[in-house]
């Protein structure tokens, strides 16, 4: 399926400054996403596995529980070290699905029409050079004919 790019303009808004800018991109960032495609259980459900959680859930929960933020079920077993154990394998398994996931959001604003200097704001990144250099870094990453660490294998 092609997609035409978007005759729109750039959407990005001015930048207000070195740190500023962040903490309301990433705000303002999930709530457009989940009004507009998260807001209801049935819409925040439809990619995951009802049966399984998937790794981030997996490291999330452990984390919170391990950390005191979550409070265990009745009857639940407590963190040990086999839980870290396992949670720190999946670690290789999610980076690697977060790259996937930032190439496909990368590619996708490319082909429709986005400048490299509006991808650059959205990430934080301080030019149009640095949001191109992101892109061939993370496409190598998450491209497995490139030879590069897949899922479950080792960075160095």
């Amino acid at each position: 399926m092609t997609t035409e790019p978007s005759t729109t303009p750039d959407p990005t808004p001015p930048d207000p400054g070195p740190g500023s800018g962040a903490a309301h991109r990433t705000w303002a960032a999930l709530h457009r996403l989940s009004e507009r495609h998260a807001a209801t259980e049935q819409q925040r459900r439809r990619h995951t596995n009802p049966y399984l959680a998937d790794p981030y859930e997996a490291i999330a929960v452990l984390l919170a529980l391990a950390a005191g933020a979550a409070e265990p079920t009745p009857g639940e077993e407590p963190v040990d070290q086999a839980d870290l154990l396992a949670a720190l394998a999946l670690v290789p398994h999610l980076r690697a699905e977060v790259d996937t996931l930032e190439a496909g959001l990368l590619t996708l604003a490319r082909g429709r029409g986005l400048t490299w200097q509006a991808i650059g704001h959205a990430l934080g990144l301080g030019s149009a050079q640095a949001a191109s250099q992101r892109y061939d870094r993370v496409t190598a990453r998450a491209d497995p004919a490139t030879g590069t660490p897949g899922v479950g294998e080792p960075a160095g």
